[in-house]
């Protein structure tokens, strides 16, 4: 009965545990825990007691988990209801467990483990890391046996890997908090074995060497910390992608030569500097430099070596403190010159202000703190009037009193106290009047008086404190924000007009090219800008200044208010043709720029996901919109397409937007084949049009496959299109794939004949020469209408008439048996339609009829010129078997060709008597 008192104990134990509620409760209850579980005799357990206690150790695990981030539970409590948790189910642990109670195990002993390693009870950890490794590998090798397949064991082992990575890592962890060298080595050489298959674990084991190269340095164990900052470097370079910096490594190195250093700097100062240089290689720092010099000295290095090193820091930025040391350095090595030498360079980096202007400006600033006002404003009076004496101030120290002026004066502004606030500014601008050339400051001084006469409603003197801050700062955005200001409270829209241009012209400068920072000046004078317009009506002023916030505003989804509002202003703007052009490549800059901020939106935020998807629906529709508007302008209209195309990369790919996504990059390469037919456009910029068309093409073939899996489109001709489209661009770009692509066309289910004309006809488009790809599409084009019941005459002599102009050259040709053959067999197709069409009562067209047996004749008679009479008579032979064909106009050739065709037969018959006579 004492087991299951026992087991009955512990699941109470973890039930009050559960339900307590005071930390001290608790605490209390972790204790009891704790103790109980050391002392219980588990192998007497039955089983039905075991899977009782099973599920509290699991209930346990889980509330452990759910209380890491509880206030008041000690990291140390956690990792004991972990110990308790992983023991109960070892104890528990059946024969033959399944896969996932292993793993399960696996995570519980690992976690455990962890726990008492990073709560400075390594001793603790190896039981349950030990065990954990020990079923790792026996889950390897039995999933080794299971899988069914190579990659399933693969999939497997790369998983189990990554558990046998971190378990090794752990048990490091451990080994070097026991001072266990050679486990620690064991553990680690092990982990970086596994490297090669987990290669983003790089960074990590780096790292963690790193960390054991620390801790050993601080207990002086320099042989054990040299190895393990060694073995962090040659981890840290194994892998080019791993995310360790150069800035790391080097700092790595920087240490591994401090252990140099201290361990034994006559044996290994060689090697310390060795490892200096390689970290400056890699990153530059003063520490570095520093360390560099320090090996030198130690190692009694040349004067040269040594002001070589100084130089090269002195090249960098350095605080006060490292030259400061550095001098120290120098000097107790007895390297006096080269300390002085430096000690003079490194003064020159630096000013130093006079004790007594520090004192004066802490009191002003303490008075002011404590609410002695009056004081503070007699000493200010006194610092001014010795300042106009000649008695000035350090600029230093100046510049810190004018903070500290307009600092009150701006508390003064925001409590509307605004005479209050002028008087500080009289104060600075005093010590300005007495000498004072800080012309950027003076400028703003007088720009904020500027402001607090604006509320005193002087306008009178607020304009003449702006004329003053223009002489001063004429270029500064903020004094043309106060002449535009007060240009528009006086009507005054030219001199607003000018003072906008100029605006935008200095928040360039202002900005140095970065964006718009949400709340900066910048950018609330030009928002405020285009409000002042668009309340007074003047609607250029306002898209120029919306304009300039939607291309340098940071925060995105101002910056795509502003667009929006600019695409409404132009839209309503009523123009001829030309401006309407204009227009419309403007609206494509302000789109590009909307596009370019909702790509710049952090993709792994589901809300600005989502904002970013509802955005992009607004301005795919309205890219879509604009380009059906540009049928004047195909480059344009092609754009917008493309911009519609990217923006619907953004929203949810149901079956509306794969359709427009599908439609848009039809239409670009449409628009592409288009301009590249122009006879004018130069051969290059064909060539780009053509390739830029193919890649839509790709795009879109890719997306309609999507698309073909979410219905059923029987009629829809887009894989047709983009056949043609392929077609017509790989053969004016000369490509091999030409014949595979008309191949392809063949394979569509129900292949249409207009399809084969129109592939006939690029084929031989210029600079497309692919006759006999075009043949080819002939070819299959009669024999399409062949099969028909009622055979289509007219499309078939067309169809003809090219097959036999291709095959057979129209002058004199010294033309092979091969050739003529495959015209004959044309000229038969012929004669045999023309027979039924007899039968069938149809028309095959007369001229076609005339233009065969012109064809088969001049053939004949080239052959004849040529001496060939055998191949004569049978080509005229041929061209006259189309006058049974002929109607009225019949006579008009029979007479002619029958002379002609005797005189031919007469050649033939001698030449046949001349070849007997030989014999």
């Amino acid at each position: 009965m004492e087991d299951e008192s026992d087991s009955l104990e512990i699941r109470e134990l973890i039930q009050n545990l559960m339900n307590q509620e005071t930390l001290f409760d608790i605490a209390d209850s972790i204790e009891k825990l704790f103790s109980k579980i050391e002392s219980t005799n588990k192998e007497k357990w039955k089983e039905n007691q075991k899977a009782q206690v099973e599920e509290s150790a699991v209930n346990l695990w889980n509330w452990t988990v759910a209380k890491k981030t509880a206030p008041g539970i000690t990291d140390m409590q956690r990792v004991k209801l972990r110990h308790v948790a992983c023991n109960l189910m070892m104890i528990c642990e059946v024969s033959d467990p399944k896969e996932e109670i292993i793993r399960r195990q696996i995570l519980m002993l690992m976690k455990t483990g962890k726990g008492w390693v990073d709560v400075g009870k390594p001793a603790l950890a190896n039981k349950f890391l030990d065990i954990a490794l020990h079923d790792l590998e026996k889950l390897y090798d039995q999933l080794n046996k299971d899988c069914s397949s190579e990659a399933e064991a693969n999939m497997h082992k790369a998983d189990i890997q990554k558990d046998i990575f971190k378990v090794l890592s752990y048990q490091a962890e451990s080994a070097v908090a026991l001072a266990d060298f050679q486990k620690a080595v064991t553990c680690v050489q092990r982990c970086k074995d596994i490297l090669i298959r987990l290669p983003k674990e790089v960074c990590y084991l780096s790292l963690l060497c790193y960390n054991f190269g620390i801790e050993t340095y601080e207990f002086k164990r320099y042989e054990q910390s040299s190895f393990w900052l060694s073995l962090s470097y040659e981890i840290g370079k194994m892998h080019k992608n791993s995310s360790i910096s150069k800035e790391m490594l080097a700092k790595v190195l920087r240490l591994l030569a401090t252990v140099y250093l201290e361990w034994d700097y006559k044996q290994y100062q060689e090697k310390a500097l060795q490892v200096i240089i390689m970290a400056n290689e890699d990153n530059l720092h003063p520490a570095g430099f520093y360390l560099k010099i320090k090996i030198l000295l130690r190692s009694d290095a040349l004067d040269e070596d040594i002001r070589k090193a100084v130089t090269e820091l002195l090249q960098h930025e350095v605080s006060l403190e490292i030259c400061l040391d550095t001098a120290k350095l120098l000097l107790e090595h007895e390297r006096e010159a080269i300390g002085f030498d430096f000690l003079k360079s490194a003064s020159q980096l630096f000013e130093r202000s006079p004790d007594a202007g520090r004192v004066l400006l802490f009191r002003i600033e303490l008075l002011l703190q404590r609410m002695k006002e009056p004081l503070a404003r007699g000493m200010i009076e006194d610092a001014i009037a010795a300042h106009s004496i000649g008695k000035q101030l350090p600029p230093e120290i100046l510049s810190r009193l004018h903070l500290v002026l307009w600092d009150r004066a701006a508390k003064n502004y925001e409590s509307k106290s605004y005479a209050e606030a002028l008087q500080w500014y009289n104060y600075s601008l005093s010590f300005y009047a007495s000498g004072q050339t800080d012309q950027q400051n003076l400028a703003k001084l007088y720009r904020n008086m500027a402001a607090c006469y604006l509320h005193l409603k002087e306008p009178g003197k607020a304009n003449e404190a702006v004329k003053k801050a223009e002489i001063s700062d004429p270029s500064s955005i903020f004094t043309h924000f106060y002449v535009y200001k007060i240009a528009v409270l006086e009507k005054n829209t030219i001199k607003a007009w000018d003072a906008f241009v100029a605006m935008e012209k200095s928040a360039a400068e202002f900005t140095e090219g970065k964006p718009l920072m949400e709340g900066s000046m910048a950018t609330n004078l030009l928002s405020l800008a285009a409000q002042f317009a668009l309340e007074n009506d003047q609607q250029v002023m306002a898209i120029k200044a919306l304009g300039y916030l939607s291309q340098h505003l940071q925060d995105c989804q101002q910056a795509l208010t502003a667009v929006k509002c600019l695409i409404r202003l132009i839209l309503l703007k009523v123009t001829s043709e030309e401006e309407t052009i204009k227009d419309m490549e403007t609206l494509l800059s302000y789109l590009t720029a909307a596009h370019r901020r909702l790509d710049e939106l952090h993709k792994e935020e589901k809300e600005l996901l989502e904002i970013r998807a509802s955005e992009a629906q607004w301005f795919r529709k309205i890219a879509w919109n604009l380009a059906v508007r540009c049928e004047g302008c195909l480059k344009v209209m092609r754009d917008f397409f493309i911009i519609s195309f990217k923006f619907s990369q953004f929203c949810p790919l149901d079956k509306a937007v794969l359709l427009a996504q599908r439609t848009c990059l039809l239409m670009a390469a449409a628009v592409d084949l288009d301009i590249s037919r122009s006879n004018l456009l130069p051969a290059d910029e064909q060539a780009e049009l053509l390739t830029q068309a193919l890649e839509y093409i790709q795009s879109c073939r890719a997306i309609w496959k999507v698309l073909k899996q979410t219905g059923d489109f029987p009629k829809d001709p887009t894989d047709t299109i983009l056949q043609l489209y392929e077609f017509e661009a790989s053969a004016k770009l000369n490509s091999p794939a030409v014949s595979s692509l008309l191949d392809e066309v063949l394979a569509l289910p129900q292949v249409e004949i207009k399809t084969l004309e129109t592939i006939a006809s690029l084929a031989m488009e210029s600079p497309a020469h692919y006759p006999s790809v075009c043949k080819r599409a002939l070819r299959m084009i009669l024999t399409l209408l062949k099969k028909r019941e009622s055979i289509d005459t007219i499309a078939y002599s067309k169809c003809l008439h090219s097959l036999v102009h291709l095959s057979l050259p129209s002058g004199p040709i010294e033309a092979d048996l091969c050739v003529l053959e495959e015209a004959w067999a044309y000229f038969e197709d012929a004669l045999t339609v023309l027979d039924n069409t007899q039968v069938l009562q149809t028309s095959y067209p007369e001229v076609e009829i005339i233009w065969l047996m012109t064809r088969a004749w001049n053939t004949g008679i080239y052959q004849y010129c040529a001496g060939k009479y055998k191949e004569a008579e049978q080509w005229c032979g041929l061209g006259m078997r189309f006058l049974a064909y002929l109607g009225t106009l019949k006579n008009s050739y029979e007479n002619q060709m029958i002379g002609v065709y005797g005189e031919v037969l007469e050649k033939l018959d001698k030449a046949k008597r001349l070849h007997y006579q030989e014999e």
